[in-house]
């Protein structure tokens, strides 16, 4: 899908759900990894995630948009745009993803995963620790590395 293909369905979308035009720009941008979209507030412009659509599907997409065009519509008419009540609302009026789905790109959040060798407790580290020098804190025992990334 193009940029101008997903600028005439959010415009239809939006003129559809919230019976008000969308006249500002919005494209896919393939730096997002962790949101499925986001409005800027300076501009009103709109970036998308392309993962939303290519891993997943069309409602998918929709729902994505349908929550930034949330953002968009409260914001220019002077409320305040972010996860309150009111937005709250206003989504599940017009059927719009709340979160986006996970994509393939996401990282996983831990780069070492110990256990500890008595307990058998897991810890994820975004650091390395030495396992000789440190133990468990509920039953004295040394940890062993798991995963390694």
């Amino acid at each position: 899908m193009s940029d101008e293909e997903l600028q005439q369905l959010t415009e239809k979308w939006s003129q559809q759900a919230f019976e008000r035009p969308f006249k500002h720009r919005i494209w896919f941008n393939r730096r997002l990894k962790t949101t499925g979209g986001r409005y800027h507030l300076k501009d009103h412009h709109i970036d998308i995630n392309p993962l939303m659509y290519e891993e997943f599907d069309l409602a998918t997409l929709r729902g994505v948009v349908l929550h930034e065009l949330c953002h968009y519509h409260l914001h220019l008419a002077g409320h305040d745009c972010h996860h309150t009540s009111e937005f709250k609302a206003l989504l599940n009026q017009v059927g719009g993803l709340r979160y986006a789905p996970v994509t393939s790109q996401k990282k996983t959040r831990f780069k070492w995963v110990y256990q500890c060798r008595g307990c058998g407790i897991k810890i994820g580290r975004m650091r390395r620790f030495n396992v000789q020098r440190f133990v468990c804190r509920r039953c004295n025992s040394r940890f062993k590395l798991l995963i390694k990334k």
